[in-house]
């Protein structure tokens, strides 16, 4: 019988399940307020562990590639949610718990009551598994490797020595505060190489963005072009997409790149483009996206708000050479013994710029003799132009750069530098002067006026990579000049004619022939040494024969150079006179005369009625000025005769003083003055004292009593004080009479040295400190004391609390570029306190052996080029320091005595 079946139940059973029933349900009700109050605990225990374990997962994360770990966000999700259920069961408590009876232990409405107890008790166990998970987490995160971004990898060849850079600009592309980077640097440098390497690694290196975009945006390319290749990378072009509005286009891109973190690569911009009318979110920490771009402009990169700046700049030597060996061959480089050493000296002439080694490394590939490469090392001197691949590519890549500038007298400057010798460094001073006389100026008020026009010039310059600078001297890269000689050889390119040989050991000037259409004529640093054609140059107006062995120039020379303007015949030592002829100079605005052996300026020079700049500085044969000479240069605003061995100052020289006194446009006057009478005498004429820039004062002989007049000079800039006697006296004298009262102070006034910019004191036998100078000349930038036997401080707080103008919070040397100590032997402090040196440049101090500390810390060594300290090894193991960083940073630049300090290129007279 299908529809018959049995049952067997144990009794026993059946009476122990509904026992259990009833004992559960009942804990359920009368345990009820107790696991209330439990689950309470619970919760706010767990909330606490899942903070935790946030807060350790949040930390973790912000490391490079890590990422919480999947069982711990899905923990932290559990526990989310519970904390609601488990509120929502909390918030019903009170409710519950007045519908219980006789003590607790039952309830009025018992069914209800038991289901809520059973939830209760249900949610206990809950929490209680998930702390018991959350505390067992040992690791909240791990690294992870993320996909590649996606990255269309660009050709390029192998890369030498760019290794540095590329690992530099890629830590700042890591950085998280940095959302928009510029890469400037001269053409040709290797910036599209290195922005290549950087968009290749996207493919290769782990990161989290989502698209990387290259774009190469070039001269003069509107913003429809760049949308359009961005839409093209992104994938949005369809039919549709051409005939959209600019700010449609705009608004489709911005809605797809905002979604996404994103490195937009910008190659090769030449100007300031508005990626917000593009459609380019702006980069920020929020979305972490990058924008990287090169330019051949500094400019550029302060337009586009480069949070980081970079210069790429030319390959160091070593690397350079690799590159150059790299190109042409080791084949080649095996074929003589002589070859290797001959690819050192033309890999030399390329400077280090990247594109001029390649160029000329794959040229000399197929050059298998020793005599080929002598011939590539000549004409890369003589004529680069000529040289396989510079004239037809490296030239007209750079000369985009000059093509740029704003405007024809921006050019015109750029080429003028090309004037002086590869390598040379070029005193904007003296660049100033040159372009005053050339009239390439706009008018001007004074001299400082049109300074200021010229650094506006030269900030242009250096911010297109055209010129490198450094304080008050510029330079220009050698490949850089050969391409601005290539363009100024050729009237059709820039409407102007240069003949310029310099440093090539010319014995005599080149043939006549080449003077005729010159405009501007250099010949600087040969060996020159007579003068004797006559050439006939109606077109010039620059005539540079600096640095030669001039002996002789005959009467004729000048005599068919009627609107030359500027002539440079300084450092050559064995002129010591000039042609009758310079009358026919009718046109001449400057002349510089200095360190040569002129022994006295001819009669003729009167002529000279439009002169406004005359150098005679280190003239140490000048012996005599004809009267009436100064005083014919009406125009004159420059006359510079620091170091001159004719003392204009002198007693017996009243006649000449009144022609001084007569120059209503000078505005520049250095000079040296050598004795006590001569300095009386300047610092009465106040005329001479408003306009003198550089003073140089030597051997003095102090008479106390005598009453000099207040010597007032806020404009003074270099003073040089050179003494082997009683300084000490003068440094007593000037504070006696500045204890007078402002009618008799003399140069200590603050304000009388507040432009003060470079001292130079050597050779005071008793002079004990400087601490009177450098508190009333607080705008020193260059500091120089050599061999002053009893000074033992720079600074005595001592003796600056009494000046009655100082004040707590002045800063010495707050504006110190260069410092150099040498030859002090009882100097024990520069300065009590600490100190802080912003803008040091140049740290040089020797033979200070009672020197007991240094007042520089770990900074200060930051922005050095120059840093050398001497010393015998005890005494440098017994110096203070602010910090043991300092003397960490310092320690490599320390040498024993015994080698002797170089003579420091700002230690030179400024011409």
């Amino acid at each position: 019988m299908g529809n018959l079946f049995s049952v067997s139940l144990s009794c026993d059973a059946i009476a122990f399940r509904c026992w259990d029933s009833f004992v559960g349900r009942k804990h359920y009700v009368s345990k009820l307020q107790e696991d209330l109050e439990a689950l309470d605990s619970s919760l706010q225990d767990l909330t606490s562990l899942k903070n935790d374990v946030k807060r350790r997962a949040e930390v973790a994360e912000q490391q490079p590639q890590m990422k919480r770990l999947d069982q711990v966000q899905i923990w932290i999700s559990r526990v989310d949610t519970i904390e609601a259920q488990v509120n929502q069961v909390v918030n019903d408590g009170p409710q519950q718990i007045e519908k219980l009876c006789c003590g607790g232990y039952c309830s009025k409405y018992y069914i209800s009551s038991y289901k809520y107890g059973k939830k209760v008790a249900k949610k206990l166990v809950e929490l209680s598994e998930l702390k018991n998970r959350g505390e067992h987490f040992e690791e909240v995160a791990a690294k992870t490797l993320l996909p590649p971004a996606l990255v269309i990898e660009r050709l390029l060849e192998p890369t030498v020595g760019m290794e540095t850079m590329f690992d530099e600009v890629w830590s700042h592309i890591e950085n998280e505060d940095l959302g928009v980077i510029g890469l400037y640097g001269m053409g040709g440098v290797g910036k599209t190489t290195l922005l290549t390497n950087i968009n290749n690694n996207f493919q290769h290196a782990p990161n989290d963005f989502n698209i990387v975009i290259w774009i190469v945006v070039s001269k003069d390319i509107k913003l429809e072009i760049i949308q359009d290749k961005i839409a093209k990378e992104v994938g949005v072009i369809d039919d549709k997409w051409k005939d959209k509005e600019q700010h449609e286009k705009a608004q489709e891109i911005f809605g797809i790149l905002s979604k996404k973190k994103f490195v937009l690569l910008l190659d090769d911009m030449w100007d300031w483009v508005d990626l917000t009318k593009v459609g380019v979110p702006v980069s920020n920490q929020r979305n972490n996206s990058k924008i990287v771009f090169t330019t051949r402009s500094e400019d550029v990169c302060g337009r586009m708000g480069a949070q980081k700046k970079i210069r790429v700049k030319c390959l160091d030597w070593y690397k350079a050479l690799n590159l150059f060996q790299e190109k042409v061959g080791k084949e080649t480089l095996s074929l003589h013994p002589d070859i290797p050493k001959l690819a050192e000296a033309v890999a030399k002439e390329c400077g280090g710029l990247p594109l001029a080694l390649v160029t000329v490394g794959r040229a000399m590939a197929c050059k298998k003799t020793p005599e080929e490469w002598n011939h590539a090392i000549h004409v890369l001197k003589k004529s680069a132009p000529e040289f396989s691949g510079m004239g037809d590519k490296v030239f007209p890549l750079l000369k985009f750069s000059y093509d740029n500038l704003p405007c024809q007298k921006v050019k015109s400057c750029f080429l003028y530098c090309a004037l002086f010798p590869e390598d040379f460094s070029i005193s904007i001073d003296e660049l100033l002067y040159c372009w005053m006389s050339e009239e390439i100026l706009n008018k001007y008020v004074n001299v400082d006026e049109a300074r200021n026009e010229v650094y506006d010039i030269l900030g242009t310059l250096l911010n297109a990579c055209l010129l490198e600078g450094e304080g008050d001297i510029v330079k220009m890269h050698d490949v850089i000049r050969d391409m601005a000689l290539w363009l100024a050889s050729d009237p059709e390119k820039t409407k102007e004619s240069f003949l310029v040989q310099t440093g090539a050991q010319l014995i005599e000037a080149p043939t006549l022939g080449k003077w005729e259409n010159s405009k501007r004529v250099s010949f600087v640093a040969n060996r020159i040494e007579n003068l004797v054609e006559t050439p006939k140059s109606p077109n010039l107006l620059t005539l540079f024969l600096r640095d030669n062995n001039l002996k002789m120039i005959a009467e004729s020379f000048i005599d068919f150079m009627p609107i030359l303007r500027v002539l440079d015949l300084s450092e050559n030592k064995d002129l010591i006179r000039l042609p009758s002829g310079v009358s026919k100079l009718v046109s001449l605005q400057h002349l510089n005369l200095s360190r040569t052996g002129i022994r006295e300026l001819p009669t003729e020079l009167k002529a000279l009625t439009r002169l406004t700049y005359l150098n005679l500085e280190y003239t140490a044969e000048l012996e005599f000025i004809p009267p009436n000479t100064l005083s014919s240069f009406r125009r004159l605003e420059v006359l510079r005769m620091s170091g001159s061995n004719y003392q204009l100052l002198s007693e017996d020289n009243e006649a000449m003083i009144e022609e001084l006194k007569g120059l209503k446009q000078l505005d520049i006057f250095t000079l040296t003055v050598r004795s006590i009478t001569c300095l009386e005498r300047f610092v009465s004429y106040r005329r001479l004292l408003t306009c003198t820039r550089n003073l140089n004062i030597e051997v003095f002989d102090v008479n106390f009593d005598v009453n000099l007049p207040t010597m007032k000079s806020k404009d003074l800039d270099f003073l040089e004080i050179s003494n082997y006697g009683r300084f000490k006296q003068v440094e007593n004298y000037w504070a006696r009479q500045a204890a007078k009262g402002p009618r008799n102070s003399m140069v200590i006034d603050r304000l009388c040295l507040l432009g003060l910019q470079s001292v130079v004191i050597s050779g005071f036998s008793s002079l004990t400190d400087l601490t009177w100078l450098i508190a009333n000349a607080q705008n020193i930038t260059y500091l120089s004391v050599d061999g002053c036997s009893e000074m033992k401080t720079i600074i005595d707080l001592k003796k600056l609390l009494k000046v009655e103008h100082m004040v707590e919070e002045w800063k010495p040397f707050a504006k110190l570029t260069h410092l150099i100590l040498s030859q002090l032997p009882v100097l024990k402090s520069i300065y009590n306190n600490p100190m802080n040196f912003p803008y040091i440049k140049e740290i040089c101090i020797s033979g200070c052996p009672s020197l007991e500390k240094l007042p520089f810390n770990s900074s200060c060594a930051q922005g050095c080029y120059t840093i050398l300290i001497e010393g015998v090894d005890a005494w440098w193991d017994g110096l203070k320091w602010e910090d043991q960083l300092a003397q960490n940073v310092f320690l490599p630049f320390f040498r024993s005595t015994g080698a002797t300090l170089p003579a420091p290129a700002h230690l030179l007279y400024f011409t």
